[in-house]
């Protein structure tokens, strides 16, 4: 009986685990750029008591066997790179991504990261950083004279000039795609770092090559679908409290034999 306690508790932990994993993604719903993530479970080692196909006779073989489960954990947290919606905001310097792709960023220690969220603002020397003032690669200075900017579905950056400059390019956005995005690694700030699992980042140009397009004055939302979330919540707290039932049975049978034996 003593495993059966330890059953359960791998699955308490196992619950708690995947309740964290969906607070997260509701504390993140508004979130810009944001992608949910979803708890994947795997059972634990088996107690081989009796091998399947083993000899019962000199000319037969036991068809099934007995092999005793000792619980389960949670053996990773898979982001969901889905596509959230797209926020009409009119600001000329929020940029959304329609398919796939994110946005390269310069950290101060002089790596690259990578994001959805294209909340852009401009420095103090004109420069398109993030909220966070993080450069965006390749980088992009906008004019102290400038009137207006637009940037292209293809990436192409134009400024109009103020007292009859006209249009002027000042440069073009890249994006990075990865063979599996779900290997990239969250570390805040809406960003992720690229690992072996994500393998090497392709640069691309939005709208070639299965890169999404860029769509200006708009944010994309986060993919959180708040009714489902709610629905894994509500599973979740069923599961947890049929796994405590199964602590409180087993102590009730404990509690038996050391009363009546």
């Amino acid at each position: 009986m003593d495993a059966s306690l330890w059953v359960a508790k791998t699955g308490l932990d196992a619950q708690q685990t995947r309740m964290n994993v969906i607070s997260n993604n509701l504390a993140n719903v508004s979130t810009t750029g944001f992608k949910r993530d979803r708890a994947v479970f795997e059972d634990l080692l088996y107690q081989n008591v009796k091998q399947p196909g083993g000899q019962t006779t000199n000319n037969t073989l036991s068809p099934t066997g007995l092999m005793l489960g000792t619980g389960v954990k949670i053996n990773a947290t898979e982001k969901l790179h889905l596509q959230g919606n797209l926020i009409n905001t009119q600001s000329p310097l929020d940029l959304a991504i329609m398919g796939g792709g994110m946005f390269q960023i310069q950290m101060p220690d002089g790596t690259t990261s990578y994001s959805r969220d294209g909340n852009f603002k401009i420095s103090n020397t004109g420069q398109v950083v993030t909220a966070s003032g993080f450069p965006l690669i390749p980088a992009i200075t906008i004019p102290e004279n400038a009137a207006s900017v637009t940037f292209g579905q293809d990436g192409t950056v134009s400024a109009e000039i103020v007292a009859g400059g006209g249009s002027q390019n000042i440069g073009q956005v890249q994006i990075a795609r990865f063979v599996n995005p779900s290997g990239l690694k969250p570390i805040g700030n809406n960003l992720f770092e690229a690992s072996q699992a994500s393998g090497v980042a392709q640069i691309l140009t939005p709208g070639l090559n299965g890169a999404g397009a860029l769509k200006q004055g708009s944010l994309e939302a986060s993919n959180v679908n708040v009714v489902e979330e709610m629905v894994n919540m509500i599973e979740t707290q069923r599961a947890y409290e049929m796994n405590s039932k199964s602590i409180s049975a087993v102590d009730g049978m404990l509690k038996f034999l050391n009363q009546n034996i």
